[in-house]
């Protein structure tokens, strides 16, 4: 690539990324509509536009290999939407293929390698060999009285819809309508609205002929099934003339229609434009000079950048707790004016450093549906691959999380879809004898739940074999053959997140390795997260993942356990309550407490880290119900303090191991204090593991 800025470069990958990620989302909504029977041409045009545009960026930046790969496959979709090739389903794989070759385009390009790419190539010489089969048929258009004005200046896409409606014997329609200046934009919008529900708009462009400086009128070009009346009656208006054109009568060759860029009608035709010309004419009737002004408010930003403003209003966070307990402690030393006026200005900084934190945690936060994309691409993939026909079914898709939670879910959810199609849903024959449809269903939805967002990965297949399960978890040597039969259910699914356990009997390229599942829970609890697990014999199994929306400022519960501080996320907190060991019995050799008719675990937090005990006795405590999807486990602590905004900062490289913690914050009287990582304690203490007292630890070196 040529000698260009740092900025500038990284500007290219992400603008690139998300044009690749666009022909993604329209090569998949073209899946959806081949397989339902509903062509829907436009995004076949906008694929086009996407990798037209990706060409011209790549060309500007001198990304050779990107640019030469764009070109080939423009040519193929160019044929596409021109009618010139079928969408064939061996055509719409090599579509989907060009995806991956893309990432693995982008990847060599922006590490600045120059190797080869065999399977780049391979996908290069494929587009070739289609592209080389096309053979172009005769348009039927001359058999109409079209505007030969009208027909000089459609584009080639125009052209192409105009012949495909001819020959599903639609008729066409001149719609003649004037519009006020002022308003064209919304009454052009509702005048296109309204002319789709009859039938499509193959072009529209200005007449000239308008009645007056603060006028316009504009041509549309119709085709419909419904007759004349049915449009009258419709559309009909005192600004809006309807005309059926007519048929040609006797025979008359196809090639009265114009060659595009043909001067046949130039002059009496409005000067010509592409399909989003009309998009410029709310400026006025004649053509401005070009602006310099950008099209777009869009302003891209590096999570790292956000990362070190959301350090700043933590930093922040603390200064606003330390003007709190100097606005206390003046009130107590009797200087009431002052701490009064102390206590104004500091409501003044809490409310505006709130409306900065949110501003920030606003501007983190991305759809889900960019990761739901991507996961569609392997559904469809695997699916091929195993030829197993799956349906992927996804909810959700607008709930936001913060962008580098995304990112690393990625991985995991692609896991969990592999798991489901190649272990999960059954072969074709088997449904049909078990009297299931013979498409497979994968549902993917997302909703937010008060602080935590649930992401849930559901199928229609066979379930887990609970009973297959427990004797390879005994044969590997996992668990004793004691321990087996003592097993819950819940502890029996749980064992699909053992490492190196598996219930396939030989592995294959997609599984049976006995390895996945125990990264998708390690992962998991990494992001604060925990993963439960539902399933049903014959019927399906779901996986529900419950994540914290943001990993950035958090609200915090501080407590305190014999003389240390900790803080446990008060997203994970339900409620605290006064602890009486009176009330503390034993079942199934754990600790419980009846809280409103119902048994809640607990565990004394300092013997769980192995604290020392205190020498005085302690006369009150207190139990913090933490909760994280369906699990709830109460931790006994000596003090509340209160909430507090924390930044969480990583314990770094030597303490990365440490388990039980999510990392460390200052606190508002300059201490330091151990962020709990709920998800982990929960997953420790309900699993009958030993906690992180038995692991590297901050307390014990």
């Amino acid at each position: 690539m040529p000698e260009i800025t740092d900025k500038a470069r990284e500007e290219f990958f992400s603008e690139a990324q998300e044009i690749i990620e666009t022909l993604s989302r329209n090569l998949l909504a073209l899946d959806a509509a081949q397989k339902s029977g509903k062509e829907d041409p436009s995004l076949i045009n906008e694929a086009f536009r996407a990798v037209h545009t990706l060409k011209g960026l790549a060309g500007l930046f001198g990304a050779i290999r990107l640019g030469a790969f764009s070109h080939r496959l423009e040519d193929l979709l160019d044929d596409l939407r021109l009618g010139r090739m079928d969408l064939r389903p061996e055509v719409l794989d090599v579509l989907f293929s060009t995806v991956d070759a893309y990432g693995r385009i982008l990847t060599v390009e922006k590490e600045g390698r120059d190797e080869d790419l065999p399977s780049v190539d391979d996908l290069f010489h494929r587009l070739d060999r289609l592209g080389a089969a096309v053979e172009r048929g005769v348009s039927p258009v001359g058999n109409y009285e079209l505007d030969p004005g009208m027909l000089a200046v459609l584009t080639e896409y125009e052209e192409h819809r105009l012949r495909a409606n001819i020959e599903q014997n639609l008729k066409l329609y001149r719609l003649r309508v004037q519009f006020d200046l002022s308003t064209i934009d919304k009454a052009l919008d509702d005048m296109k609205e309204r002319a789709k529900r009859h039938g499509e708009i193959i072009t529209y462009l200005p007449t000239g002929e308008a009645t007056g400086a603060d006028a316009i009128e504009l041509d549309l070009l119709v085709a419909s099934r419904d007759d004349l009346a049915t449009l009258i009656g419709s559309l009909g208006a005192d600004n809006v003339v309807i005309e059926e054109i007519p048929r040609r009568r006797g025979s008359v060759s196809p090639s009265m229609l114009p060659m595009r860029g043909s001067l046949t009608g130039a002059a009496s035709a409005p000067k010509a434009a592409d399909p989003m010309a009309m998009d410029r004419l709310a400026d006025g009737p004649a053509e401005q000079g070009p602006s310099l002004r950008s099209l777009t408010q869009t302003v891209r930003v590096d999570i790292r950048k956000l990362d070190h403003l959301m350090n700043i209003v933590g930093e922040l966070s603390i200064v606003r707790s330390s003007l709190s307990r100097i606005a206390e402690r003046l009130r107590g030393e009797g200087s009431r004016q002052l701490a009064t006026e102390l206590m104004r200005l500091h409501r003044n900084f809490d409310r505006r450093l709130g409306e900065m934190q949110d501003g920030i945690l606003e501007v983190r936060m991305v759809p889900l549906g960019q990761v739901f994309d991507r996961l569609a691409r392997v559904v469809r993939q695997i699916s091929r691959d195993l030829n197993k026909e799956i349906r992927l079914v996804i909810t959700g898709a607008e709930t936001e999380i913060d962008k580098l939670i995304v990112e690393e879910l990625s991985d995991p959810l692609m896991h969990m879809i592999r798991n489901a199609i190649d272990h999960g849903i059954e072969s074709a024959e088997r449904r049909a004898e078990v009297g299931k449809p013979l498409a497979g269903t994968i549902a993917l939805n997302a909703f937010q739940k008060g602080n935590h967002v649930m992401i849930e990965v559901e199928d229609d297949g066979r379930g887990i074999d609970e009973a297959a399960l427990v004797e390879k978890a005994v044969a590997s040597g996992k668990i004793a053959r004691g321990e087996a039969s003592e097993l819950v259910r819940d502890e029996i699914l749980a064992l699909i997140f053992v490492p190196g356990l598996s219930t396939r009997e030989q592995a294959d390229d997609l599984s049976g390795r006995g390895v996945g599942m125990d990264i998708v829970k390690t992962n998991i609890n990494k992001l604060g997260g925990v993963i439960d697990v539902h399933s049903e014999s014959g019927i399906g199994t779901k996986m529900a993942i419950t994540l914290p929306i943001t990993l950035a400022i958090v609200s915090a519960l501080l407590v305190r356990v014999h003389e240390q501080v900790f803080a446990i996320p008060l997203s994970t907190v339900s409620e605290a309550l006064s602890f009486d060991a009176a009330q503390v019995r034993r079942v199934e050799n754990r600790e419980v407490i009846t809280v409103r008719g119902s048994s809640l675990p607990i565990c004394d937090l300092g013997r769980l880290l192995g604290l020392p005990e205190p020498l005085e006795e302690r006369r009150r405590r207190f139990v913090v119900v933490a909760a994280l999807g369906n699990r709830r486990l109460g931790l006994v602590v000596d003090h509340l303090f209160g909430q507090e905004d924390i930044v969480i900062k990583p314990l770094g490289s030597s303490l990365s191991r440490v388990r039980g913690f999510a990392g460390a914050t200052e606190l508002g009287d300059q201490r330091v204090g151990l962020v709990l990582d709920s998800g982990a304690v929960i997953e420790e203490v309900l699993s009958g593991g030993e906690g992180p007292r038995e692991r590297p630890s901050l307390l014990h070196g």
